[in-house]
């Protein structure tokens, strides 16, 4: 009877395997941590095998610490980093490290593409920009700097695709991955022999695309005695983290919209067709669900610039937490609440490692504005959570453009905070839903797509059993009024500063 199934979330900084109950309560989780190489300046590379080691130890902690008989797990899925390239031969044996999202090596590449397509024809393509940081791109590079290694490449994969071929010895990648490769077309859902010649690499080289639901195959005798795991157990593809966390946050039907607060923060919705910004400013990847579309935007320091602040202008706070044996972030935020909205007229532009959406510009520096004598050290530390609101507000009003929205569930570490919850109501105009559980999207919407695949649910209307809210907080009409008037100084203050920024 199946009874459980086994997500894996396959990071950057390591493998996060949870096991579900198909009632949707987690029965156990572990974490294997596994190293980037980061070097050159501007690249990132890592071990595809320290992600298989990281899949099979997990698996056997998991059986033996939660004392499940495999027989009852009934799949197995995937939550994992997206646009990478992984040159494997035809017995699946990577060739060189796995070129991660994180590298940007192939900037000579993406503007050989440039060349021969626009940037806003490959956008409508593609649904996203053409840049170094995609798959397609960094197998380029590898084709011209390393021949000997394109030549013997059978299939590029992303890191859940290896971990798909190690359990059951076949090559596939779905939707997702395949379109964090930069050669996918969107509206097809297949590879597109356009953009695949204008990169000159040989299109054999990329693995069949299925949808995330298919099932890849069983677990083989030899994945089975190194993971745990039963023989035949259901393989299914699962998606890109990015995509598994609108199942898992339940954005699973048009007008769901999500935001995830991590270290960068997204605000990502559910539609029937692409978003296309006449501006570029968001992106659209294929969602988990066949048939759907899950438009995006993502910047660069959400919570990021909030730990940014705790690290340096918080430091009191911080010791304090330490001898009260609270959160730095629990005195931070009383101390915010003591500024109104607008944080008496301070600005914040959170741009501290250059912007991704909406801005796309990698000279933004993070900035203060509107310091005045009479500037308290609290509205300088709301001034943070209200720039990072705004700058994510633009990425919500491109998509309203497309879909209503009225709604926003709030997931991720920068979430815990009701004084930011409620920042976020107040700048977005949105009523902010928040789960009892905030960091598990990615894993619970793998173990959704599992169970749709291996035919344990039948539909993704499952990840009801899973998410449960526990909080509501409402816009606050004055405050939104206030937000309304400083949204537009907000987008004059970086107008402002474009031409200064490469200076600084």
């Amino acid at each position: 009877m199946n009874k459980y199934i086994i997500a894996h979330d396959l990071g950057t900084s390591g493998n996060k395997a949870s096991l579900f109950n198909v009632d949707g309560t987690l029965a156990g989780s572990t974490v294997y941590a596994y190293d980037v190489r980061y070097f050159n300046g501007t690249w990132a590379e890592q071990d595809a095998d320290d992600w298989w080691k990281a899949v099979c130890v997990t698996s056997k902690q998991l059986i033996e610490e939660t004392g499940v008989d495999p027989a009852e797990i009934g799949a197995v899925s995937f939550s994992g980093q997206m646009m990478g390239c992984l040159c494997v031969d035809k017995e699946g044996r990577p060739l060189r490290k796995s070129i991660i999202w994180a590298d940007q090596r192939a900037q000579k590449q993406a503007a050989r593409i440039s060349e021969k397509i626009s940037q806003q024809d490959f956008y409508h393509i593609v649904g996203h920009r053409n840049t170094a940081s995609y798959g397609v791109q960094k197998l380029m590079w590898v084709k011209d700097e390393e021949p000997e290694i394109y030549e013997q490449t059978y299939k590029v994969l992303n890191a859940k695709d290896y971990i798909v071929y190690k359990l059951t010895g076949n090559f596939y990648t779905e939707y997702s991955d395949a379109n964090s490769m930069g050669c996918f077309d969107l509206a097809k859902l297949g590879w597109s022999d356009e953009l695949v010649s204008y990169a000159g690499i040989d299109g054999d080289k990329l693995p069949e695309v299925k949808p995330s639901t298919f099932v890849a195959g069983g677990v083989t005798e030899e994945a089975a005695a190194l993971t745990g795991l039963k023989p035949g157990t259901p393989v299914v593809m699962g998606a890109g983290d990015g995509v598994t966390a609108n199942v898992g946050a339940g954005s699973i039907e048009p007008g769901k919209t999500y935001s995830c607060m991590g270290t960068s923060a997204w605000i990502t919705t559910t539609t029937e067709k692409p978003v296309f910004d006449p501006q570029m400013r968001s992106v659209t990847w294929a969602h988990a669900i066949p048939g759907l579309y899950a438009p995006n935007g993502t910047m660069q320091t959400a919570g990021g610039a909030y730990s940014w602040l705790k690290n340096t202008i918080c430091q009191k706070e911080s010791l304090l937490a330490a001898e009260q044996g609270r959160s730095p972030y629990d005195l931070i935020n009383e101390e915010i609440e003591t500024s109104p909205a607008g944080s008496n007229g301070v600005i914040f532009l959170p741009y501290l490692l250059g912007e991704r959406a909406p801005r796309w510009n990698p000279d933004a520096k993070g900035t203060f504005l509107g310091l005045k004598a009479e500037t308290t050290r609290a509205d300088m530390l709301r001034s943070v959570l209200e720039g990072v609101s705004m700058n994510l507000a633009i990425v919500l009003d491109i998509l309203r453009t497309q879909v209503p929205i009225d709604e926003i569930m709030v997931v991720g570490g920068g979430a815990k905070g009701r004084v930011w919850r409620q920042i976020m109501a107040d700048v977005y105009d949105t009523r902010i839903t928040v789960p009892t559980v905030l960091e598990e999207a990615g894993s619970m919407g793998a173990c959704v797509i599992a169970g749709v695949g291996a035919g344990i649910y039948k539909d993704f209307g499952a990840i009801d059993r899973f998410l449960k809210i526990e909080d509501v907080q409402e816009p606050d009409p004055a405050a939104v009024a206030v937000y309304k008037e400083r949204r537009v100084v907000f987008d004059k203050c970086y107008d402002a500063l474009t031409d200064v920024f490469p200076q600084l």
